[in-house]
């Protein structure tokens, strides 16, 4: 296996949708489990509403919808962090952890796109203005994609903690 066979492995991609109070779906964290397992990378595609109505105005019949809302790579990050202290007081083996290496990415393609580096935890507070959002999960990394992280990253000591399984594969 040569070098170049490590970069932009994804694995199955998933995506994360609002929560309410009643309604806080988990499942797309097992397709990222087993990403992480097989040290693949994941890319969260982020929920976004639009055409909405609220429940009166539905069970009204009234044609009024919602203002459009699109989710933040902190919203969905905030939603991780709260499975990962679920799966944790459960006792679960943990698929990914506050520390583990994410990439925030807004507006790809457009003049004003922003993308950032960082742990989950961090990413949490990250404001990348704008929508539309997406989230990657990082598996294993080459040496090569740790240096083009580096370039965005929020903090440098994001990669502090990267753990090496041989010379030249990292992971958070």
């Amino acid at each position: 296996m040569s070098d170049m066979d490590y970069l932009y492995n994804f694995g199955e991609t998933v995506s994360i949708v609002f929560w309410t109070e009643t309604w806080k779906p988990e499942s797309f964290y097992e397709k990222i489990k087993r990403n992480r397992q097989t040290g693949v990378h994941t890319l969260c595609l982020l929920d976004i509403k639009v055409k909405e109505q609220s429940l009166e105005n539905l069970m009204r019949g009234k044609k009024i919808f919602e203002p459009p809302r699109f989710m933040s790579v902190s919203e969905a990050a905030e939603q991780l962090l709260e499975i990962i202290k679920k799966q944790r007081d459960e006792g679960e083996e943990l698929a990914l952890t506050e520390e583990t290496l994410c990439v925030g990415l807004a507006r790809v393609g457009a003049n004003d796109q922003k993308i950032a580096v960082a742990t989950l935890q961090q990413m949490a507070k990250e404001d990348l203005g704008g929508p539309l959002h997406s989230l990657i999960i990082t598996g294993h990394m080459h040496p090569m994609e740790i240096e083009m992280l580096k370039m965005f990253a929020v903090d440098n000591s994001s990669f502090n903690k990267l753990r090496t399984l041989d010379g030249s594969t990292y992971y958070s």
